[in-house]
């Protein structure tokens, strides 16, 4: 009896470790491909703190929490289920929609540029319209299924080789842990101006802090904004990278795997890190490449279709204001039976 129990008790002890390591397991999994993503977190953290910044205060964090429930909603419902059936039916698609998320990527990190340099906001700042909470919600969450998309399937490509079930939570794991960290930096990026105006209105050095890091939020935006661009570039360009080498066009993958080991072998014990750098600049520069095609091919088609119509709007109201406010010339039969009745006849 004492035999059969401490027999128990060992093979418990044996599933309670194996539990653990396979728990170990799926945390490191977890991490490593969630790395992968980093470029699409920051992004979605830059991006989100715009759909609050018209909003009272009292209702920023009640809105983000909206948000990050409908970014799980979008996870957990409709895009996990997706990504296992492809990984499980047809893995070979992976590569082709991870390639066109890439390129997703690449052309969002492309607008930003182009915007900064044509002065005007890519994601309509300098519109001030203040919408209802149910249509900010819809939107920001519309946006959070494409970015989520992305992190999910950037995720199973690092995991594709684990077992169904292992697949399952991995990505469940990342869709939570993901949830939290993006909406946790935006709920604490979006108050941190109030803090420091509570922390201003007490005294002494307290009061310094508070000013200060009132006056560094709109740097730490714009820093944040800086540092997603350049992440979806380089990225969306390193998708692109090892895509095509899956797909057997080996050339620009191989040209850069050959500059970063020359330039490992060249450099010593700093081989590892300027390695790493090479790689991903020269992944930024094809995401800003790739991109600005994108960008271009979407002006000179979808974007002129939608100037078209507003276009001929514009042209029609200008008719008709002409029309209503100038009169039309008079006839020369109404000008002779106007003239002057005392002018001298001819002859």
């Amino acid at each position: 009896m004492a035999g059969g129990l401490v027999a128990l008790l060992d093979d418990v002890a044996v599933l309670a470790r194996a539990a653990a390591a396979s728990i170990d397991d799926i945390g490191a999994a977890a991490a490593k491909a969630g790395a992968k993503a980093a470029g699409v977190v920051v992004d979605d953290a830059a991006v989100t703190p715009q759909y609050v910044r018209s909003l009272a205060a009292e209702r920023e964090l009640p809105i983000i929490k909206r948000i990050a429930l409908g970014s799980l909603r979008n996870k957990f419902f409709i895009i996990l289920p997706a990504v296992l059936l492809l990984s499980q039916f047809v893995p070979w698609l992976l590569t082709p929609i991870l390639m066109l998320g890439g390129a997703y990527l690449c052309y969002e990190g492309a607008e930003k540029v182009w915007a900064k340099i044509a002065h005007h906001d890519a994601y309509g700042a300098g519109e001030e319209k203040v919408q209802d909470e149910t249509t900010l919600v819809s939107g920001a969450v519309r946006t959070d299924l494409i970015l989520s998309a992305e992190i999910m399937v950037i995720t199973l490509n690092e995991v594709i080789d684990e077992a169904f079930w292992s697949r399952l939570a991995i990505l469940a794991v990342v869709a939570v842990v993901m949830t939290v960290l993006v909406y946790g930096a935006v709920a604490l990026i979006v108050k941190m101006d109030d803090a420091g105006l509570r922390l201003s209105q007490r005294s002494g050095a307290v009061a310094t802090f508070g000013r200060g890091l009132v006056r560094a939020m709109p740097v730490v935006l714009t820093v944040l904004t800086a540092v997603g661009t350049a992440a979806m570039l380089w990225v969306g360009g390193h998708i692109l990278l090892l895509g095509t080498n899956e797909l057997d066009l080996h050339f620009l993958y191989e040209a850069v795997h050959h500059v970063e080991v020359a330039a490992h072998d060249a450099t010593g014990v700093l081989g590892g890190l300027v390695g790493w750098l090479v790689n991903t600049v020269a992944s930024a520069i094809l995401g800003l490449i790739v991109g600005a095609l994108v960008v271009l091919v979407m002006t000179l088609t979808l974007h002129r279709r939608k100037s078209k119509p507003a276009a001929a709007t514009a042209t029609a109201a200008a008719t008709t204001r002409t029309d209503v406010t100038i009169p039309a010339p008079p006839s020369r039969a109404a000008q002779r039976r106007d003239a002057p009745a005392d002018r001298a006849p001819r002859g």
